[in-house]
């Protein structure tokens, strides 16, 4: 497994099916309760981890990390720190949003996380995708359509510039208290959100897949 630069995460949350689907060579976590996701699709995970405090039975797998529930970290967070270590940089979480609010909010932090550490990490499920840029930019193709949210979620995000879009910023700075990055809407061109001092969260219609690429200043 090791060198494998893409992961797929699936957690225990609400899960509405898998729109991008891992390829050969791509690493799949289950994170505890995010086995049973996996198995209804018929995918096999390389990877069994968590303290599995969500399967009713536990089950067998030929590489299976057991953790202890008393710990401080959750088991998405522990499944990405063990995909860091085996070289991953691309990271698509799945089974991670709904269900428990608490873990909702904790995997958007683990996005921050992942975007700060230099990787380029998703959240998908409810029919969104979710990422998060530290001090980068996210372009997007001409094709995209809908609506797209633009969120700073811990310290200003200063140097904000948002292009292409219907509405748009010029070196703006967002705060944790304001809304005004919601519900902006692709053009029908090629547009693209950055920041220059901080981290972004940003959400779009799954529908438009993943964005054409993903650069960090």
């Amino acid at each position: 497994m090791n060198g494998s630069q893409t992961c797929f995460i699936v957690g225990a949350g609400s899960f509405d099916g898998m729109e991008i689907r891992p390829r050969e060579g791509d690493l799949v976590i289950a994170a505890d309760g995010g086995y049973t996701h996996l198995k209804s699709l018929g995918i096999e995970p390389d990877v069994l981890l968590g303290d599995f405090d969500s399967l009713e039975i536990l089950p067998q797998h030929r590489h299976m990390i057991r953790h202890s529930p008393v710990k401080d970290d959750t088991d998405m967070a522990l499944a990405a720190a063990y995909a860091q270590q085996q070289g991953c940089r691309r990271f698509l979480l799945y089974g991670g949003l709904g269900g428990r609010l608490d873990h909702t909010l904790a995997n958007l932090q683990l996005l921050m996380g992942l975007a700060r550490g230099g990787a380029e990490p998703y959240l998908i499920g409810g029919g969104n995708i979710i990422t998060a840029v530290a001090c980068g930019r996210v372009c997007f193709g001409a094709q995209a359509r809908g609506m797209i949210s633009v969120f700073c979620l811990s310290e200003p995000a200063r140097d904000v510039w948002e292009h292409g879009l219907k509405y748009s910023l010029s070196g703006d700075t967002l705060t944790c208290d304001i809304t005004r990055g919601v519900s902006n809407e692709f053009t029908g061109q090629e547009s693209s959100v950055e920041v220059h001092d901080g981290t972004l969260v940003i959400l779009w219609d799954v529908g438009n897949g993943l964005p054409e690429r993903i650069e960090r200043f």
